[in-house]
C-alpha cells in the first residue's frame, strides 16, 4: 500500500522536528511492507512574506488529493499570529472537517515530569478538543477603531451538528479505553454557548450507559490536571477550552516537546492532518536540540490512522526504549542528545524490531 503524505514543515524548528519524523516513519514503511510518498509544501511564514499570502489560492484544492497532512509548526514573530493561524491552519481543520482534535497527554516511562510524586502510571490521558467552531469561529468584528469609544466583539458559535459530532467521537473514544468521559465547561458564567454544551453532554451520554461521565467548570478542571492527572481517562473541551488545557497536559507530561496531536476527519471530507503541539520555538532554532519526540509520536498517530497499525505501535514502543533508557534525550529531558540523536536512535529501534 502507497500512501501520499503532504509535508508541511513550516517554520523555525517545525523544519527541523519533521525530518526526523519522516526518518521515522521510512524505517517503519521499510520494515511493515508499506510505502510513504511525501511531497513537500513550502508554506509558512517564510512563504507569506514572499507570496503575500500563507498558501496559494489554491491550496486547500491541492492538499484534498492525499492520504494525510504532517505538519512541523507554523508561526514566526515577523507574521501576526492572527494572519498565521486564519490564512493556514484554521481553513485546513474547518474546510476538511477535522471537527476531532486529538492530544494524548501521557508522560513517557523513564522521564521526570514537574508533578511531585506523579508517574508514567498516573499520566495517562486523552483529550479531544472540538476544532472547527466554538470560541474559533471568527465572527465579529471592531469598531471605531483606534478611538475611545472603540468595541470589539467575538461572537461563540455551538452548533448540535458541531457539539455532538465531537461528543460521540469522545464517547467512542472513552469506551475504548477506560470508559470515562470528563467534560470541561464554563456554564456558570457562559449562559448560552456552554450550558447548551452541558445539555448536549447528557444527552449524548444517555446514549453511552457504560461510559462514566462528569463535567467540570475549566478552571477548576485545570488545577485537576495538576492534582489528580491519574483521574482522568478522556476530556472532552471545546476549541478555546481544549487548546489552554493541552498546553497545560503538555507541560505536565514532561516537556511540549513531547506532546503530539491529530487533527482528524473523522467522516473522510478531506484528509486529516498531524502535528506537534510545540510552536515554532525562534529561541533555539538551528541549534540542533529541539525535541522531535512530538513530532515522531505525531508520526505513529498518522499511520495508525492510514490503519498500519503494528508499525504504528512498534513506532511508539520504540519512543519508550528511549525514554526508558534515559541515555539518549534532548537538553528539555535533561539530556545532551541532538534532535538528530534522537531521530536516528528512535529508527533504529524501529529497524531491530524486525530482528
Amino acid at each position: 500500500m502507497t500512501y501520499r503524505i503532504a509535508v508541511i514543515a513550516g517554520d523555525g524548528i517545525g523544519v527541523e522536528v519533521i525530518d526526523e519524523g519522516i526518518r521515522v516513519l521510512k524505517a517503519a514503511a521499510d520494515v511493515f511492507g508499506f510505502s510513504l510518498e511525501f511531497e513537500y509544501l513550502p508554506w509558512s511564514c517564510t512563504y507569506f512574506q514572499q507570496h503575500g499570502r500563507m498558501m496559494p489560492a489554491d491550496g486547500l484544492d491541492t492538499l484534498r488529493d492525499f492520504n494525510a497532512i504532517y505538519l512541523g509548526a507554523i508561526g514566526w514573530p515577523t507574521v501576526p499570529d492572527h494572519i498565521s493561524l486564519w490564512e493556514l491552519l484554521l481553513p485546513i481543520r474547518q474546510t476538511f472537517q477535522q471537527y476531532a482534535n486529538v492530544r494524548p497527554i501521557r508522560l513517557f516511562p523513564g522521564l521526570t515530569g514537574p508533578l511531585r510524586d506523579k508517574t508514567s502510571e498516573d499520566i495517562d490521558f486523552v483529550c479531544v478538543r472540538e476544532n472547527t467552531e466554538g470560541e474559533y469561529s471568527g465572527i465579529g468584528g471592531r469598531v471605531h477603531v483606534d478611538t475611545p469609544n472603540e468595541i470589539a466583539i467575538q461572537a461563540d458559535v455551538f452548533s448540535r451538528v458541531g457539539v455532538e459530532r465531537v461528543m460521540r467521537y469522545s464517547f467512542d473514544l472513552a469506551r475504548r479505553r477506560r470508559k470515562k468521559l470528563t467534560s470541561a465547561t464554563k456554564s456558570n458564567a457562559s449562559r448560552y454557548t456552554m450550558v447548551f454544551w452541558d445539555s448536549v453532554f447528557e444527552q449524548i451520554g444517555a446514549e453511552y450507559p457504560d461510559v462514566e461521565t462528569e463535567k467540570w467548570h475549566v478552571d477548576a478542571l485545570a488545577a485537576r490536571f495538576v492534582t489528580r492527572p491519574e483521574s482522568f481517562d478522556v476530556v472532552v473541551a471545546s476549541n478555546l477550552f481544549g487548546d489552554i488545557l493541552t498546553d497545560l497536559g503538555g507541560a505536565i507530561q514532561g516537556s511540549l516537546g513531547t506532546a503530539a496531536s491529530a487533527n482528524l476527519s473523522p467522516e473522510g471530507a478531506g484528509p486529516s492532518m498531524f502535528e506537534p503541539v510545540h510552536g515554532s520555538a525562534p529561541d533555539i532554532v538551528g541549534k540542533g536540540i529541539a525535541n522531535p519526540i512530538g513530532a515522531i509520536w505525531a508520526g505513529a498517530m498518522m499511520i495508525e490512522h492510514l490503519g498500519e497499525n503494528e508499525a504504528s505501535d512498534m513506532i511508539v514502543r520504540s519512543i519508550e526504549r528511549l525514554t526508558s533508557e534515559g541515555a539518549i534525550l534532548t537538553r528539555d529531558l535533561g539530556g545532551k542528545a541532538s534532535t538528530m540523536d534522537i531521530g536516528q536512535t528512535v529508527a533504529r529501534f524501529v529497524r531491530e524490531s524486525q530482528q
